[in-house]
């Protein structure tokens, strides 16, 4: 079957339909892994969006339960220049394709994803239809100018669950034993789930944590009746100047509480500190981002998945710049002077990527033990 991507600018890309049929409409992105597509397809902070891979071969390795950064797929659509027609590892469960058709998630094969990239890359992510069922190129086309983008819409409210519950999963041995327990003294976290991916979490158990994760909305009184010791913001999808609520709980609980916050949350915990934020021509998303940590210049490779920034000049006087990417000079990370939060754009937890930084889960450790 035939599938067309057409985007809000006229460009239309033919190739062949994989996974759900269907239409679908949402902003076309790129990421650059090599690998680890099964955790990007079910990466919360994708929601609204249809991925495109840069890698030319896509689905060799199959998918598994193990791999899963959430219950289900995120994406809106998955772009690919080939769909692999042999899956070959010993921890494969099924193949790519049956498993985007069970979610209903769209694919299309088979187009010339460098020049797509290349599209993004020299005129910006943009808003684009993907589609089985409408031939019609020109209709398709405006149906991408009228689709509403992510900009100033409230994406975290399609993914943050719906009541609090508690996680208790360390890491998951997939190729022996399991890690030894954490010795030491088991810390209160509550994290606030803006789409919070499960490794995030699984880090924060393994570093001594007791994690209840709450909703994107749960007012600031209610998470300070449970009586953490820190509270962590979580990753999340599309632009946070579409939430105004998620920073203005977190504005209630500075000076209180130990906070931490990664990616979507390091743009709130910025937004509620007095910063401003903006959207980034193509975004940054991949595992191979350079981030140099400025207190002692060393360099960290880094896996990223964001399309909005912080300001690093809107920042106010009592917040430094900790962190910034080589790439294009923004900034990736940042702390309160005197207040005891700090936040990294970038994803620490990786799935998928190198582990570079996981050492910001201990600092959030020694901060909360210096402020109880």
């Amino acid at each position: 079957m035939k599938a067309r991507l057409a985007l809000e600018d006229g460009t239309i890309f033919t190739g062949e339909s994989f996974g759900a049929a269907g239409e679908v409409a949402g902003e076309v992105v790129f990421n650059t892994s090599l690998s680890g597509y099964q955790e990007i397809l079910t990466d919360p902070s994708y929601a609204g969006q249809m991925v495109a891979m840069t890698n030319p071969q896509i689905g060799n390795y199959g998918v598994n339960k193990e791999d899963l950064e959430s219950a289900r797929p995120q994406v809106v659509a998955y772009i690919v220049r080939e769909l692999s027609p042999v899956v070959s590892n010993f921890r494969a469960e099924g193949d790519l394709e049956s498993f985007l058709g069970e979610n209903n998630i769209p694919g299309i094969s088979g187009i010339d994803t460098r020049r797509l990239t290349r599209h993004i890359r020299l005129e910006g992510a943009m808003k684009g239809v993907l589609s089985t069922a409408d031939g019609d190129e020109a209709a398709l086309v405006e149906k991408a100018k009228s689709s509403p983008g992510l900009v100033g819409r409230d994406m975290i409210a399609t993914v943050t669950t719906k009541k609090p519950y508690d996680w208790d999963e360390g890491f998951i041995s997939k190729f022996g034993s399991p890690r030894p327990e954490f010795e030491g003294e088991t810390l209160n976290v509550v994290a606030v789930d803006y789409g919070a991916k499960y490794n995030i979490l699984r880090c924060l158990v393994e570093n001594g944590f007791k994690v209840k994760v709450v909703p994107a909305d749960f007012p600031s009184e209610e998470i300070l009746k449970l009586k953490p010791d820190g509270v962590f913001l979580s990753n999340g999808p599309g632009d946070p100047a579409g939430a105004p609520y998620a920073a203005d709980i977190v504005k209630q609980l500075l000076g209180k509480v130990p906070i931490f916050g990664i990616c979507m949350g390091h743009q709130i915990l910025s937004t509620a500190l007095g910063a401003k934020t903006y959207k980034l021509k193509f975004g940054h998303r991949g595992a191979n981002q350079p981030v140099k940590r400025l207190d002692s210049g060393k360099v960290d490779i880094t896996s990223q998945n964001h399309g909005f920034a912080v300001d690093a000049d809107s920042l106010p006087s009592g917040v430094e710049v900790t962190h910034v990417n080589l790439n294009d000079g923004t900034n990736e990370g940042m702390r309160h002077k005197s207040l005891p939060c700090f936040s990294v754009q970038y994803h620490p937890e990786a799935s998928p990527g190198p582990h570079d930084t996981l050492d910001h889960f201990a600092h959030f450790r020694s901060l909360m033990l210096e402020n109880m």
